[in-house]
């Protein structure tokens, strides 16, 4: 059942808040923040500023100790070491962060990430016991074909094979259709439940019941503190991939009104 699953917040800051930013955003939403975690067992925060501000908030964090308020980075290459310039490696991440976001949709269609670079990265995180949070989503035109489903079987099936059992019930996904990302135009709660009930019949007949119960399974997509609450309530939607959202003061109020439907 959905309701034994925590909930998931996560902010996605994209390309936004360098350190000095990052830091005294933190600050002022952290005492916020963790007093809505502190009072309910059932929530927890994901902050996932750019590579640059990861260790400026982990300074705050450390500084000032939260209960569910944790740290992930937007991206990671998959390789130990060596010469990517540009990028940064999982063991890196892993001095900062518990939580790494993967295949993101821009990362997949600015930067060109395919399916098996996606795959290749989640099982390099799991290596060094990070938690992916592997975005899966189709665009408008695939979705005003009606290819949703096709879309979202080939990057499941894809994006998260050769998974053990115990790393594929540790896996959180966010569905995030493309095309409501930053646009406004926040998918129907109805119609993301019904994406993400087929999700998680995906992951049954990948990895088992076991699996499939306990995979978490976020919504993204134009996110916000008025529209959370009908996405919390379904029982099949763990949480939210916040976008835009995040790097306001709003992100209490979103994280507020979550918590009131997964108390």
């Amino acid at each position: 059942m959905a309701m034994e699953r925590t909930a998931i917040i996560a902010g996605n800051w994209k390309m936004n808040l360098g350190p000095k930013e990052a830091s005294s955003f933190v600050l002022e939403i952290l005492p916020s923040l963790g007093q809505i975690t502190a009072n309910d067992p059932h929530i927890m925060s994901v902050l996932c500023p750019p590579a640059i501000s990861l260790a400026a908030v982990k300074d705050v964090l450390d500084s000032i100790p939260v209960r569910h308020v944790e740290l992930g980075a937007q991206n990671m290459y998959f390789a130990e070491k060596g010469a990517f310039t540009g990028e940064i490696a999982p063991g890196m991440v892993k001095e900062l962060c518990n939580f790494v976001i993967l295949g993101h949709s821009e990362r997949r269609t600015i930067f060109g990430e395919t399916d098996e670079l996606v795959n290749k990265k989640v099982l390099a995180a799991f290596k060094h016991a990070l938690v992916p949070i592997v975005c899966v989503g189709e665009n408008s035109e695939q979705y005003e074909n009606g290819e949703t489903q096709n879309i979202i079987k080939d990057q499941v099936s894809q994006s998260l094979a050769n998974l053990t059992a115990e790393q594929a019930a540790q896996v959180v996904i966010a569905y995030e259709p493309i095309w409501a990302i930053g646009s406004g135009q926040a998918s129907d709660a109805h119609a993301a439940g019904n994406v993400i009930h087929y999700i998680r019949h995906l992951y049954h007949e990948m990895y088992g019941q076991k699996a499939a119960d306990a995979v978490h399974i976020l919504y993204g997509g134009s996110v916000n503190a008025e529209n959370i609450a009908d996405f919390i309530a379904h029982p099949d939607i763990d949480g939210a991939l916040v976008g835009g959202a995040s790097i306001k003061h709003d992100f209490i109020e979103l994280l507020r009104n979550a918590s009131k439907f997964k108390a």
